[in-house]
């Protein structure tokens, strides 16, 4: 059973990080996956958010925001590697995010 206190303790650590402007992570992205980062960014979403959305869906929604984000920043400053691979400096809370992700694909 979710634990409503910890959920909210957990959230106000988090609250906490964002305010203490933690530095950016250094991360190589795959090629293919950097191309669809940016390919995210690029598309064009312009759907509205609806007033009653599931949680699972609300989730879906942030985490292709988080995508976009992810891609927006490649585009604007990822170095392509030797390999191919894109290096980029990324916000720890996009970092979070997409290993929340992480966890979620290992699931299925």
């Amino acid at each position: 059973m979710v634990n409503a206190s910890e959920a909210r303790v957990l959230g106000l650590i988090g609250t906490t990080f964002r305010a203490a402007q933690l530095p950016a992570i250094r991360v190589t992205v795959p090629a293919a996956l950097a191309e669809r980062a940016v390919a995210a960014w690029q598309r064009d979403a312009e759907d509205a958010v609806p007033e009653l959305e599931r949680p699972e869906d609300r989730v879906r929604r942030q985490r292709a925001g988080t995508l976009a984000l992810i891609g927006l920043t490649i585009a604007k400053r990822g170095q392509v590697d030797t390999d191919g691979n894109t290096v980029v400096d990324l916000s720890p809370e996009l970092v979070g995010v997409a290993m929340d992700a992480a966890d979620d694909v290992h699931l299925r």
